[in-house]
C-alpha cells in the first residue's frame, strides 16, 4: 500500500482529502505545518507528499528541498492557489513532480498521484513494475480519456445533482444549453451513471445528416433497397440497442423524420429501409438542443407529441459566464489535455492571462476555452502561457458587465471582500472562490481589515 503524506494547514480540507485517498486504498498521513512534516519524513519513507505551497512556518519550496535531501525517490506534488503559479513553476524546476491549483477535482489529484507512482525512481514502480504498467493503461490520460471536470460553482453543483438524480432512471432526458456548453458530456455522464453503462452510447449529430439518407442512418437499410445500398446497414437505433442513443441538436430533424422517430420511441420497434421485418429495440434516448423547442412547437416546426416524449426530464446546462468559479478548473483541465495531445509540457498560466480570462465573456463557452488553451499550448515556448499567445479579441477584452472579484493589484480590496462575503451569504469558502484566492489568504485579509462576521 502506497504511503502518502498531506502537508496542509487547512484542517477541514486536509481531512477531506485524506478521507478521499483512504477510500482509494492509500495509507495516508497528515501534517499541519512544515516542521511537523519534517518530523514525519525523518521517521517514514513516503511514496508521495502533497504539500501546500504556503505553510504557517515555511513555504513548500524549502520543504521540497528537505524532502529531496532525505529521499530523492519521494515524489512531491505542490498544491497552490491561482495567484501562486510562479512558485509552483519554481518548485517543478527544483524537483517537484507536478503541481495542482486549488480548488481541484479529486479525480485530477488521483490521476497525478497515479502518474507519480509510475515513475522509474519511485519505490512502488521498482517493487511491482508489471502491475504499475497495467494500471497505467487503465488510468493515465495518454491511453484513456480522463474524466471531465464537474465544477464547483453553484450552477455546476445543481447540474451534477440533476445528472445523479435522473441517471439511474429510464426517463428520456432533454439537455438544453448554448452551443459549446458540454451537452454531450452531460449526456455521456447520464449514461455512465445509469444501469446501461456497460452497453453502447451512440451519439448522433442530427444537423449533420442529409435529409435524403436520414431514415437509413437512424433505422438502417437492407442491400438493394435503393441506389447505392450495396450492403446491409445497421442504423443508429439498432447500434444503440440496450444502451443510450444521444440525439444532438434534435431541433434540426425534418418534420417527416420526427414522425418516424416518434413511432420508434412509442413502439420500441424499427423497420430498416427496404425491409418488411421489424426489429425490437431497447434504448434510452437523450436529446439535446441549443434552441427554444417550445417556440418551435408553437410555430409548428417541431411536433408537440415528440417534444413531450423526449422531455420527460429536462436539464439546463449553464453557460461558462454563469459558472465563472469553474473557469480555471476547466482551463487547467484543457491545459493538461493539450499537453498530452501536443506532447508539450506547459505548466500553467501567467497572472495576466488569469485576469484576462476572467474579464472575457466566453460566448463560445467551454468549446472556445478549450480551443484557446490548445492554441496557446501549441504556440508556447516557455513554462507559462502568456498574454501574447492569446488572440487579440481575448487578450484585450474589456470588462464585462459582471463584477469581477480578483484581488490582484486591486485598489479596493476591502470593498471587494465585503461584497463577495455579502453575495456568498457569509460563506467564507465560497467568497474565497469568488475572489480567486484560497481561504487562508481570505482569513489574513479579514484580519488585516478587521472584518468580523
Amino acid at each position: 500500500m502506497s504511503k502518502i503524506l498531506i502537508v496542509e494547514d487547512d484542517v477541514a480540507f486536509c481531512t477531506m482529502l485524506k478521507t478521499f485517498l483512504q477510500k482509494k486504498e492509500y495509507e495516508v498521513f497528515t501534517a499541519f505545518s512544515g516542521n511537523e512534516a519534517i518530523l514525519q519524513i525523518q521517521e517514514t519513507i513516503f511514496d508521495i507528499i502533497l504539500t501546500d505551497v504556503r505553510l504557517p512556518d515555511r513555504d513548500g519550496i524549502t520543504l521540497l528541498e528537505t524532502i529531496r535531501a532525505k529521499n530523492v525517490a519521494t515524489q512531491v506534488i505542490i498544491m497552490t492557489g491561482y495567484a501562486e503559479i510562479n512558485m509552483a513553476v519554481n518548485a517543478i524546476k527544483q524537483g517537484a513532480f507536478d503541481y495542482i491549483s486549488k480548488p481541484f477535482n479529486p479525480d485530477t489529484i488521483l490521476e497525478i498521484i497515479e502518474k507519480a507512482l509510475l515513475t522509474e525512481d519511485n519505490p512502488v514502480q521498482k517493487i511491482n513494475k508489471e502491475q504499475s504498467a497495467s494500471s497505467a493503461k487503465a488510468s493515465t490520460p495518454a491511453n484513456a480519456k480522463v474524466s471531465f471536470v464537474k465544477g464547483i460553482s453553484d450552477a455546476s453543483k445543481k447540474l451534477n445533482e440533476y445528472v445523479a438524480l435522473v441517471a439511474p432512471t429510464k426517463m428520456s432526458v432533454l439537455v438544453i444549453g448554448d452551443s459549446g456548453t458540454g451537452k454531450e458530456y452531460v449526456a455521456s455522464s447520464i449514461h455512465k451513471n445509469s444501469k446501461r453503462s456497460d452497453m453502447p452510447f451512440v451519439a448522433v449529430d442530427c444537423g449533420a445528416i442529409p435529409k435524403e439518407i436520414a431514415s437509413s442512418e437512424f433505422f438502417g437499410h437492407i442491400k438493394g433497397s435503393f441506389t447505392g445500398a450495396v450492403n446491409d446497414k445497421v442504423g443508429h437505433f439498432e447500434a444503440a440497442n440496450g444502451g443510450t442513443l444521444f440525439l444532438d441538436e434534435i431541433g434540426n430533424l425534418s418534420y417527416e423524420l420526427q414522425v418516424q422517430l416518434l413511432r420508434a420511441l412509442q413502439e420500441r420497434k424499427i423497420k430498416p429501409v427496404g425491409s418488411n421485418k421489424e426489429i425490437d429495440v431497447d434504448i434510452r434516448v437523450i436529446a439535446a438542443t441549443n434552441e427554444d423547442l417550445t417556440n418551435a412547437v408553437k410555430e409548428g416546426e417541431f411536433r408537440e407529441d415528440l417534444y413531450h416524449r423526449l422531455n420527460e426530464f429536462s436539464i439546463k446546462v449553464p453557460p461558462l459566464r454563469d459558472r465563472i468559479e469553474d473557469l480555471m478548473l476547466f482551463a487547467n483541465y484543457f491545459l493538461e489535455e493539450s499537453n498530452i495531445e501536443l506532447d508539450k509540457s506547459v505548466v500553467g498560466f501567467a497572472d495576466e492571462v488569469l485576469d484576462t480570462f476572467k474579464k472575457y465573456d466566453w460566448p463560445g463557452n467551454l468549446r472556445e476555452l478549450k480551443n484557446i488553451v490548445k492554441r496557446a499550448v501549441l504556440l508556447s515556448q516557455n513554462d507559462l502561457i502568456t498574454l501574447e499567445l492569446l488572440p487579440n479579441d481575448i487578450a484585450y477584452a474589456s470588462h464585462n458587465n459582471k463584477q469581477t472579484y480578483g484581488l490582484f493589484k486591486s485598489q479596493n480590496e476591502q470593498e471587494l471582500i465585503l461584497d463577495a462575503l455579502e453575495k456568498a451569504n457569509g460563506n467564507k469558502a465560497k467568497a474565497a472562490r469568488m475572489l480567486s484566492i484560497d481561504r487562508k489568504t481570505l482569513y489574513n485579509k479579514l484580519k488585516q481589515y478587521d472584518i468580523s462576521l
